[in-house]
C-alpha cells in the first residue's frame, strides 16, 4: 500500500524550505493546481468548471502532451491560467541521471516557449511524483525556477480511493495559502469529475478566492 501525505506535514516543509509548498496569507486565497496535461477533453472540462466559479489555476503541463495537444495549451493560457513545467516525459527524478533530467525539463521548457509566444513566461516547476534530487533542483533554481510543491494532496490519480474521500482530502485540509493539487489525466479524471466541482462550491461558500500562482 502506498504511503503519501495528504495534509504536508510541517516538518516536510522545513526540512525542503527551497521549495513552495504554500503561499500563506490573509486574504483566503488558495491555489489550485492541475498536473500531466493537456489532456483531450479532460482539461477542457476542467477549464469549464474553473470558468464556472471564475476561479483560476496553474497547469503543470508534459511537454509530450503540449506538443499533441497545442490547441488546449493555448485554452488553457487563453483563459488566464498560469503555466508550469512538468518535464517532458513525466521522469521521475530520483531514478533519473541529472544531465539527462535537466535535458528532459529543457525539452518542455522549449516546446512552453514555443507554443505560447510569450518571451517571459512564469518560471514554475513541479517535479513530477514530487521527486526531485538536491543536484536537480540546484540547477533549476540557478535557472530562476521556483519549485512549486503542494501543501494539500487530492490523491486524484489513486484508483483506490472513493471520489468522496478524494473530494474529502481536499475540504478536510484547505486552509488560506494552500497549493492544492488534481490531475488533469485520464487515471484521475473519474475522482476529478466527481471532487473538482464540489471543491469549488465549498471553497466559494466558505469564502476562498482561486488564483493563479
Amino acid at each position: 500500500m502506498k504511503f503519501y501525505w495528504i495534509k504536508t506535514h510541517f516538518l516536510i516543509k522545513k526540512i525542503f524550505s527551497g521549495f513552495v509548498w504554500d503561499l500563506p496569507n490573509k486574504e483566503k486565497k488558495v491555489y489550485l493546481t492541475f498536473d500531466d496535461g493537456p489532456t483531450p477533453e479532460i482539461t477542457e472540462w476542467t477549464l469549464s468548471q474553473l470558468k464556472q466559479y471564475d476561479a483560476k489555476a496553474t497547469f503543470f503541463c508534459i511537454g509530450e502532451n503540449i506538443q499533441k495537444h497545442p490547441e488546449i495549451f493555448n485554452k488553457v493560457m487563453n483563459e488566464g491560467h498560469s503555466i508550469g513545467n512538468h518535464t517532458f516525459n513525466h521522469l521521475k527524478g530520483w531514478e533519473t541521471k541529472t544531465e539527462d533530467y535537466i535535458q528532459n525539463f529543457k525539452q518542455c521548457e522549449i516546446e512552453i516557449l514555443k507554443q505560447s509566444k510569450i518571451s517571459n513566461p512564469s518560471k514554475l516547476f513541479r517535479p513530477p511524483y514530487g521527486k526531485i534530487k538536491f543536484a536537480q533542483s540546484k540547477i533549476l533554481k540557478k535557472m530562476g525556477y521556483k519549485i512549486i510543491m503542494w501543501d494539500v494532496l487530492s490523491a486524484d490519480f489513486d484508483n483506490n480511493i472513493s471520489p468522496e474521500k478524494c473530494l474529502e482530502n481536499v475540504i478536510t485540509n484547505v486552509t488560506s495559502g494552500s497549493v492544492i493539487i488534481f490531475h488533469d489525466s485520464v487515471k484521475a479524471s473519474k475522482n476529478l469529475e466527481y471532487a473538482l466541482p464540489k471543491t469549488l462550491a465549498f471553497l466559494k461558500e466558505k469564502g476562498y478566492k482561486c488564483e493563479a500562482i
